[in-house]
């Protein structure tokens, strides 16, 4: 699908924060009802987080693959369906909390059942799938040979990073590897299973969105885990010493989101190689991304400009140096790949007049942040009255408070100002929020479903710099109401942000 980028209004919600009765929520019938409910609202758009599989912090940008999707997804109806687990395997579930994802009980619950439904499919069940099993694991070998060997090795290491394994795998000796390959055949034909169910399940989740007229709006970390099967099976591309670790690591100096900086930790890409050859992993990534979503975000925008490169020893992302990133080269390679560039720039922090630049010659759509608005004065880029019309604005992100959580926290001089600008008394703040974002000309208007449910900090998805404890909140059953659905859908209505996307899809 072509980027059609016309008048529209989105909800940001990641499906881990769906309900649902197994400790997190999956690609099943939630989802389906999700879409239902989103559909019903007048909403064009979801935006999703990283799909891949979560490593360290159950953090979405740190996977263990920059292509594989996340297992715990999985919906498990979804395999009782198709003969790969019984009611049985799951009459006992764990007395999950409904409010928020607590991961390690989560994966463990799973992973069991992911492996049953597994050895079951090894054994023969559902040989109807047998065909499309084969299908995808000839058309996703690229990746997925590494990523199921790495996640194999992984469990073989107790979970070990990949640098800390016996030099031999970690370096990827071929004779090591061969090995390996023999010895964990089931291990590694368990996670391709998982793969595959993933993908099947997201592809039908991805086709009733669009037969609903919607566009699911993913997201492209910049950087990648180090602790990722891209990185152990091209060391090549990324600055490592001799024993695999990084040499330098991503980060972003000290800005509006953390007064030290946000030392990341990822390797920092050799641009140099990648360049010499057509920047062929980047696009192989970007095409399957796009092969499960319509658009995306592409996040830290500012770094294909330039990047903040941290030493890897320093423990903070205050000392560093800027360096020129790919810039207009990649992007051009990429469009050509591409034949469009379906890109939002997440050109959020510190930018420059030459990150503008490079985002403008591609004609790519920004980001606007109303919270950090009313922080600043009336000339602020982030006031609705300053968007240009070709960009997405939000109440606020996965990386901010919920918009109720930031009025509630902050000082008086900036509510004031916000009280002042909206015309309001404050007592509805959220909902005033969200139509002066709406009847913005900012053609996508998003805010995140707690903005919508006008909840506090306790909903907040991700505080950055704070390693552990983000990524859990998770709304509940009785929060996608009828009444909830009428108010959206009357604001899309009024704000002239309901239907025109539709169309453009239909036709």
């Amino acid at each position: 699908m072509r980027m059609r980028f016309e008048r529209a209004g989105g909800i940001l919600l990641h499906p881990t924060s769906l309900p649902g009765p197994y400790g997190i929520g999956d690609l099943g019938a939630s989802a389906r009802s999700w879409l239902d409910w989103l559909s019903s609202s007048g909403c064009s758009l979801w935006q999703v987080l990283p799909i891949g599989p979560t490593g360290y912090g159950d953090s979405p940008y740190q996977s263990f693959s920059a292509f594989a999707g996340n297992p715990i997804l999985i919906n498990l109806d979804g395999l009782i369906e198709e003969g790969l687990l019984n009611t049985a395997d799951i009459s006992t579930i764990p007395d999950f909390p409904q409010e928020r994802v607590d991961y390690g009980m989560v994966i463990g619950y799973h992973e069991r059942l992911l492996a049953h439904a597994s050895q079951r499919f090894r054994e023969g069940s559902a040989q109807h799938l047998t065909g499309a099993y084969r299908s995808f694991c000839h058309e996703q070998a690229d990746w997925l040979d590494d990523f199921a060997l790495f996640m194999a090795l992984k469990n073989e290491h107790h979970g070990l990073p990949w640098a800390e394994w016996d030099p031999a795998t970690a370096n990827r000796d071929p004779e090591a590897l061969e090995e390996a390959s023999g010895a964990l055949v089931s291990s590694i034909e368990d996670h391709r299973f998982r793969q595959f169910v993933f993908f099947q399940q997201w592809g039908l989740l991805r086709q009733l969105a669009h037969e609903k007229g919607i566009s699911i709006i993913g997201d492209i970390p910049i950087f990648v885990s180090h602790d990722s099967a891209d990185v152990w099976a091209h060391p090549e591309l990324f600055y490592l010493d001799e024993t695999g670790m990084p040499t330098v690591v991503a980060g972003v100096p000290p800005d509006y989101f953390s007064p030290t900086g946000q030392r990341w930790g990822n390797p920092l890409y050799r641009w140099d190689l990648m360049r010499e050859n057509g920047y062929a992993w980047w696009i192989q990534r970007f095409k399957a991304v796009l092969s499960c979503v319509d658009i995306v975000r592409l996040d830290h925008f500012r770094g294909f400009e330039a990047y903040w490169e941290v030493p890897a020893e320093s423990p903070t992302a205050e000392i560093g140096r800027w360096l020129k990133g790919p810039g207009d080269d990649f992007l051009t390679v990429v469009r050509a790949a591409l034949e469009d560039l379906p890109i939002i720039a997440e050109d959020l922090g510190l930018i420059t007049p030459e990150v503008e630049a490079l985002r403008d010659r591609f004609d790519l759509p920004g980001m606007k942040i109303l919270q950090f608005g009313f922080e600043g004065t009336m000339d602020h880029p982030f006031l609705p009255h300053n968007y240009p019309e070709r960009c997405v604005a939000y109440t606020g992100t996965h990386d901010n408070d919920t918009a109720r959580g930031w009025y509630d926290a902050a000082s008086e001089a900036h509510r004031e100002f916000c009280r002042q600008y909206l015309s309001s008394d404050g007592s509805h703040i959220v909902w005033e929020m969200i139509q002066a974002l709406w009847s913005s000309v900012a053609t996508w208007a998003i805010a995140p479903l707690q903005d919508f449910l006008e909840l506090g900090s306790e909903a907040r998805m991700n505080y950055p710099g704070l390693p552990t404890g983000n990524w859990s909140w998770r709304c509940q059953r009785g929060d996608l109401t009828k009444e909830l659905a009428d108010q959206v859908r009357v604001t899309n209505e009024t704000s002239n942000r309901y239907g025109s996307l539709r169309e453009t899809q239909a036709a």
